[in-house]
């Protein structure tokens, strides 16, 4: 061997046995091979003992869990429509980033639970879900077909005649709630009337048939009710203390109102909000129906809380948190929905919808998903600090998954919405760390891979840029991948394993003694006013 070879093998030998990094290993050629160039790490993550002092931390703290098994008071359901666990992690590391942090190591609020599980998603006639069967499984405990809501699997979707038949219908643990005497409302970022929500308290044969303008002439005649009539004429819907989303144009008639300047849908000429009033009369209860933000933060902070509410803040879908103006953050919704419901010295049930999380996806928009989740996370962590652990069981979930994937090898602390850092694709074109199997934007045109680099909405992180995707469709689809269940209170520890989408609702109603399968703790004496903490409101600031 050379004598200049010999020195540089020894030199090698030196550094490396110093501790100091050997960089002469050659640019990959295989993805395998990936030479990975993080802007930084933590020093302290470079120590085996931070590693090991960490995960002590953890198991000290699991092996000081106690089985909480006490009735839970209240229950809150939250649904992030659409939050795959790609949507999680890519949200974690979202938020992380927005803070100028590295991302990967961000936890949301919920992912802070001590019990997670995971959920089985699919249709009794689909192997990827939608929103109405999902709701119908996680909200009645029964699992159903594609496209129905709040019916079992004997029905055949826009059957009417279906629908009409009682025994068909499922009921939710909302109407579970109020037969026991609870409150109950809901809050979501959609069309109250949408499949989400819907689920809450419609029977329908048709996810579509939300306004009566949606139903064909020939079912109207036999019976069939659209979603918003069934919400503000029928039980349990008429029963619900606090209603909050959008789909203003459901209930109100298809001319222009001086109060909305916008046009509804329905031909059949009633105004629902006006028939929620006279309900509400009828009944001798106060009630405020409210359009806007400002409108919901006078509500808010009044000495005198009124019995029910109605907020409607859009026609159709509420806007995106980073497009909305005069519109209630999700966490502000959720501000309102407890203190009003918290007054119930039964307790109450809650169901909560960040439901554009799963419209963003379906546009492919990650930038406008991820923040959604983000939201979606705040509004978690508003209802934690807002009730007691000791009596109300908080369950976090999803309904479906979506085609979303973070893939591609890139450094730690990569842009989470830009390009891999450390490779290209065999055809020298840089590629996204997030893509979609399916959707709007195609990957590839007349001169083979898109390079996304070019792109100026991409450039300039435009929130309505829609990512790569393999196959070209109007609109990307659901994904049937498990989803994960959080859960944190009063019998937390049923939401362990893997399990049916169909016993979320089961667990919760064990756990609150909505059913007839009563734990020996359903009978205790829960102290009038229990289950909220009251603390100085942040409601009237957007965060």
């Amino acid at each position: 061997m050379a004598r200049a070879q010999v020195i540089v093998v020894l030199l090698a030998i030196v550094l490396t046995a110093e501790g100091e990094d050997v960089v002469s290993t050659p640019k990959p050629k295989k993805v395998l091979d990936t030479v990975m160039n993080p802007a930084y790490i933590p020093a302290e993550e470079k120590h085996g003992s931070f590693w090991r002092k960490s995960a002590q931390e953890v198991l000290n703290s699991k092996l000081k869990e106690t089985l909480n098994k006490n009735k839970a008071k209240n229950g809150i359901l939250f649904i992030g429509d659409g939050m795959s666990l790609a949507t999680v992690m890519a949200a974690r590391t979202f938020a992380g980033q927005s803070e100028r942090e590295l991302g990967e190591d961000n936890v949301l609020d919920f992912e802070k639970f001590p019990v997670s599980g995971l959920a089985r998603t699919y249709c009794i006639d689909a192997q990827v879900p939608d929103s109405a069967c999902t709701a119908t499984s996680y909200l009645t405990g029964v699992k159903t077909k594609y496209g129905v809501i709040g019916l079992d699997g004997n029905v055949t979707r826009g059957s009417c005649y279906s629908q009409l038949y009682k025994r068909n219908w499922s009921p939710s643990i909302g109407k579970w709630a109020l037969d026991k005497g609870l409150d109950v409302g809901f809050v979501t970022t959609t069309r109250v009337t949408h499949a989400s929500p819907a689920g809450m308290y419609a029977h329908t044969s048709e996810r579509n048939w939300e306004a009566d303008v949606d139903v064909p002439d020939e079912c109207l005649s036999l019976g069939c009710k659209d979603i918003a009539y069934q919400l503000v004429t029928s039980d349990p819907g008429r029963q619900f203390k606090v209603i909050m989303g959008g789909g203003r144009r459901e209930f109100t008639p298809n001319v222009t109102t001086a109060l909305t300047n916008s046009t509804g849908k329905r031909a059949d000429g009633i105004d629902l909000t006006e028939l929620w009033h006279e309900d509400k009369i009828e009944r001798n209860a106060t009630h405020q129906y409210v359009t806007d933000r400002n409108d919901l933060l006078k509500v808010f902070n009044s000495d005198d809380l009124p019995e029910y509410l109605l907020g409607l803040f859009k026609n159709d879908h509420m806007d995106y948190h980073l497009q909305a103006s005069n519109q209630p953050t999700l966490e502000e919704m959720v501000e309102v929905a407890i203190k009003m419901l918290s007054r119930s010295s039964k307790g109450y049930f809650l169901f909560v919808e960040g439901g554009r999380i799963d419209h963003a996806h379906h546009e492919s928009y990650a930038y406008l998903a991820l923040d959604e989740t983000v939201e979606y996370a705040k509004a978690v962590k508003k209802a934690r600090e807002l009730t007691k652990v000791e009596d109300t069981l908080i369950v976090v979930t999803s309904d479906h998954a979506h085609t979303m994937t973070v893939a591609g090898y890139p450094s730690r602390g990569n842009d989470i919405l830009g390009v891999v850092d450390t490779a290209t694709g065999q055809d020298g074109k840089p590629y996204t760390t997030i893509s979609y199997a399916n959707g709007k934007a195609t990957s590839i045109d007349e001169g083979g891979r898109i390079d996304v680099t070019l792109s100026s909405q991409f450039i300039n992180r435009t929130l309505e840029y829609s990512y790569p995707s393999l196959v070209p469709l109007d609109s990307e689809t659901h994904g049937g991948e498990d989803v994960a269940v959080f859960a944190y209170g009063p019998w937390q520890h049923l939401f362990t394993s893997s399990y049916e989408q169909s016993v979320i609702p089961h667990f919760m109603a064990y756990a609150m003694c909505l059913d007839d399968n009563q734990h020996e703790n359903c009978r205790a004496q829960r102290s009038p006013g229990a289950g909220v903490n009251l603390k100085p409101s942040r409601c009237s600031r957007r965060n």
